[in-house]
């Protein structure tokens, strides 16, 4: 069971001992271990996909409670990482040399973005603090409601903050003064962890912790459509747990997105209109690229679905309860993380493995980062490494 997703509201005791007995039954810390709830274990492939490692290198002190808020980011041949100490590191993404460090002394929690010349972080205690790129001195930093887990965005002049107790915020840019705030209510019992907004066409997309999808225009806040994603229903409150905290992709002129526990749907960005829903649910997200779609469930099984339909492809079932990252596309090829520090490909037609690798000793921070050919993966320990597929064997 991943620790990180834990309830993160306080509530009663009964439901805490729900929680408790069901959720972590399975791992074994009550009584005998269900060998059933085991990860399965791996077996030998044919690794007919050649990969290479490029690099690797330490950003700090790791991400203690903090993942998957912080995560790698990708700008002018730069990967920019931060560490829960506050540790901020740029380093080359062609050679892992660094380029930039700065000690901050603050309890990072979400992050970091790069705008231009800011580089933007969400804190634990609340606070968005906007850097300078190059000298990273805070250019300013404003007190919000609570804690950040989900990356601050800019555009238009705006900053696009979402905090853990629903609210979601739009600040000045330039001076951090708030320009607007949507407040929407949290179920009782949550999983810890938001999905990152999107914002396109002047509007800002939020998948929240009740299953559903919103639409915000950008320049006041104000609510444009929404949408049941999730399906809050069940006796108890962890049955009733639909968080859309993974995630979600903008492709044309539609939105996908998923809840943790039952369902995924295709969204026209216009009007919040269904056009296709399926039964499958997942807390890390999804993955599109052109028309394919690829997702990992809530029992770790691997999908790869038409985005255009929803319908299925094919679907892999040989990483059960391994505590899999989001999968990512690579080229022709579904790449994913493992909690023992795997990394997998498997060929994006057959859903056959066609490489592994260890990457680590540790879990996946978050969701392994692909740019061109080469995918750059940040272990919870903080150590950050690049690699390159190449031609088949």
């Amino acid at each position: 069971m991943s620790l990180s997703r834990t309830a993160r509201r306080a509530v009663p005791l009964a439901a805490i001992a729900v929680f408790v007995s069901l959720g972590l039954g399975g791992c074994g810390l009550f009584g005998k271990k269900d060998p059933e709830r085991d990860p399965m274990e791996l077996t030998d492939i044919n690794e007919s996909l050649r990969v290479s490692k490029l690099w690797s290198t330490s950003i700090g002190k790791g991400l203690g409670k903090s993942a998957p808020g912080l995560r790698p980011f990708h700008i002018d041949g730069q990967i920019w990482t931060a560490d829960h100490k506050g540790r901020v590191v740029a380093v080359d993404a062609e050679s892992g040399d660094r380029l930039r460090r700065f000690d901050l002394d603050m309890p990072l929690s979400a992050g970091p973005t790069v705008a231009g010349q800011r580089v933007l972080l969400g804190t634990i205690n609340g606070q968005i603090l906007v850097l300078d790129r190059d000298s990273g001195a805070i250019d300013w930093r404003a007190q919000l409601s609570s804690e950040i887990l989900a990356a601050p965005l800019q555009r238009d002049g705006l900053i696009v903050v979402r905090c853990i107790d629903g609210r979601v915020f739009g600040l000045n840019a330039d001076s951090g003064l708030r320009e607007w705030v949507y407040d929407r209510s949290v179920p009782l019992l949550t999983l810890r962890g938001t999905s990152e907004p999107l914002i396109r066409g002047g509007q800002v997309f939020i998948g929240h912790d009740d299953g559903s999808l919103t639409a915000l225009n950008l320049s006041d806040g104000q609510l444009l459509w929404e949408q049941r994603i999730g399906t809050p229903e069940g006796r108890t409150q962890l049955d009733r747990l639909s968080d859309i905290d993974g995630h979600m992709e903008i492709v044309g002129l539609d939105i996908y997105a998923v809840s943790e526990r039952d369902r995924m749907a295709s969204v026209a960005l216009d009007s919040g209109r269904l056009l296709w829903v399926k039964e499958v649910g997942s807390h890390s997200g999804l993955t599109v690229a052109r028309t394919q779609m690829v997702i990992s469930d809530s029992e770790d099984r691997i999908w790869m679905l038409d985005r255009r339909s929803g319908s299925t492809g094919w679907s892999n079932e040989e990483l059960l309860r391994r505590g899999l990252s989001r999968p990512v596309l690579q080229g022709g090829f579904v790449a994913v993380a493992d909690q023992e520090g795997y990394l997998h490909w498997l060929d994006a037609d057959s859903g056959e493995f066609v490489a592994r690798e260890r990457a680590s000793k540790d879990a996946p921070a978050s969701a392994p980062l692909v740019v061109g050919n080469v995918l750059f993966l940040l272990d919870v320990d903080g150590k950050l490494s690049a690699w390159r597929v190449g031609a088949s064997s």
